[in-house]
């Protein structure tokens, strides 16, 4: 195989997205054969891209087309582990858009059977190859700094009106979405979180349902989280403050990271301090009482990242033809849904959450939230009238 076969399920603006890099030649030894969507209007703009191009009216229709070695998952959230089965028991290799799934329980059968077959499964983390989030990572684990102390990001800078909920009955629903700003806006940070500073053991979290926006999910939420060295960890997101912040912040035993958008600016900028001895070093054998280590203060360079899903794709082709390494697996799409389920669970409960925690417990949670959804009565017709008057359908809904 010289040349990597590829399919995308649902092509909404996701979807779209691989048909506009590959349009403009950015994903290398790929040829995008075929899209499959349950409207078919949006066939026509895929063939503005591709006018030779294959269109079929369902995901299984496609990975039964022989047309295909691979396919990019870009249906609703509940869809993704569905459809990365589904092509990989058709021997398929599967690219799943983010986030992997709703809950970790169906990822993690997803997961499972991975393990089970001899294709490719992996993640659309297109945050990960980001220059600046690889370095800051590199620095955190290489252990120079040493142990994470303290991690903190704020990212609220997803304000969102009204008029972006109501414009589909299936947005910020249990049934259609699985969740709010922390499974539609955030997944790609908190897969950040963990890969820059590990998993956290623990989590409390508050998670406010329609605290600022008329809606059912969560639009505002606040995280806390401990780890296994006793470091401490927060998150807080929300698409009801304008303007927002997105800073992230880790300080380690001997160095401070911080990592931000300046507004003014009109960038991300990024700066690492240097101690010149670890702070509890120094704390224990400083003679003054408020004395202070001396430090150095260095910029780190943010390279300009436009690409979106250009890195991560050509990786994924890479893998198959070449058994390069991919950007990140199918596996490593559980632990940031950890997370956010994890902080559902606790607020849900109000309770400290332990990781691993009762999964069960997390779906038939979940199931009762789905269960009480608006969307959950809406037809299959008035779904993709829906989804065409936003910006077109990625899927079938879930219920």
């Amino acid at each position: 195989m010289d040349v990597l076969r590829l399919g995308i399920i649902g092509i909404g603006n996701q979807g779209c997205n691989y048909l506009k890099a590959y349009s403009k030649g950015g994903l290398r030894e790929i040829e995008i054969t075929a899209v499959a969507d349950i409207n078919p209007e949006r066939f026509t703009a895929a063939k503005k891209f591709i006018p030779d191009i294959a269109c079929f009216n369902s995901g299984e229709e496609l990975i039964a087309s022989d047309l295909c070695d691979a396919v990019v998952i870009a249906t609703p959230h509940y869809f993704h582990p569905t459809y990365a089965i589904k092509a990989m028991e058709a021997g398929i290799h599967a690219l799943s858009e983010k986030p992997a799934g709703v809950y970790t329980k169906q990822v993690r059968e997803a997961i499972d059977f991975s393990k089970t077959v001899d294709v490719t499964y992996a993640m659309m983390f297109n945050q990960r190859p980001t220059g600046a989030y690889k370095k800051i990572r590199d620095m955190v684990q290489s252990g120079q700094y040493g142990e994470l102390r303290r991690v903190s990001w704020i990212i609220t800078d997803w304000f969102r009106t009204q008029q972006y909920y109501d414009s589909g009955s299936w947005r910020a629903t249990w049934a259609g979405e699985g969740g709010g700003v922390m499974l539609n806006q955030c997944p790609h940070q908190l897969d950040l979180w963990q890969w820059i500073c590990g998993m956290p053991n623990k989590i409390r979290a508050t998670c406010h349902e329609g605290k600022w926006h008329n809606i059912e999910v969560e639009d505002d939420v606040t995280i806390y989280a401990e780890y296994p060295n006793g470091a401490t960890g927060t998150f807080i997101t929300t698409t009801g403050d304008y303007p927002g912040s997105n800073r992230l912040e880790i300080t380690l035993d001997k160095a401070r990271i911080i990592h931000e958008f300046d507004p003014i600016q009109d960038k991300f900028t990024a700066r690492l301090c240097v101690l010149e001895m670890p702070s509890r070093e120094f704390s224990d054998t400083a003679d003054g009482g408020f004395s202070t280590p001396e430090i150095e203060w260095q910029d780190i360079d943010v390279p300009e990242s436009n690409a979106i899903v250009d890195p991560v794709v050509n990786a994924f082709a890479a893998h198959i033809l070449h058994g390069e390494p991919l950007i990140a697996e199918g596996a490593e799409g559980i632990n940031g849904l950890t997370i956010s389920n994890a902080a559902f669970l606790s607020s849900w409960l109000d309770k400290t959450i332990e990781i691993p925690f009762d999964e069960d417990l997390y779906l038939e949670l979940l199931n009762k939230k789905i269960e009480n959804s608006k969307y959950v009565k809406v037809t299959r017709e008035q779904f993709v009238e829906d989804m065409n008057a936003t910006y077109g359908s990625r899927g079938t809904k879930t219920k």
